[in-house]
């Protein structure tokens, strides 16, 4: 069984930064394909960005590109994501998630193991 366990979220206005990180436990970070996705009030959950098992691709939704960045550090077992000049619109709570496939991974389906999720509001 796998934890992921996040954190780093909170509250702060627009334009600011936050970084959120997520930690898997029972098995290395290097073992997964690793995602971030989001859920705003009364909204579907959606997909935010992957990032293959060793870290050399990733992907994004496109309201997010060119602000937010994911990261992992395997040797730190930990996974990270960047969020820079945040909009309102980004508010919502934030999952981590971890998929047994190679490659990146952006459909909720097939990931196997998610996070308990941490708020991110952004005021305007």
């Amino acid at each position: 069984q796998v934890q992921l366990v996040e954190s780093g979220g909170g509250l702060v206005q627009a334009g600011a930064s936050l970084r959120l990180s997520c930690a898997p436990s029972g098995r290395t970070a290097g073992s997964w394909a690793m995602g971030w996705f989001r859920q705003a009030p009364g909204k579907e959950r959606e997909f935010v960005a992957t990032i293959t098992r060793e870290g050399g691709s990733t992907y994004y939704i496109g309201s997010v590109k060119g602000r937010f960045t994911i990261s992992r550090d395997n040797a730190k077992n930990t996974v990270y994501l960047q969020m820079n000049s945040l909009k309102p619109e980004d508010t919502a709570v934030y999952y981590c998630a971890a998929s047994r496939r190679a490659g990146m991974v952006v459909t909720t389906a097939l990931y196997d193991y998610w996070g308990q999720g941490t708020q991110v509001t952004v005021s305007s």
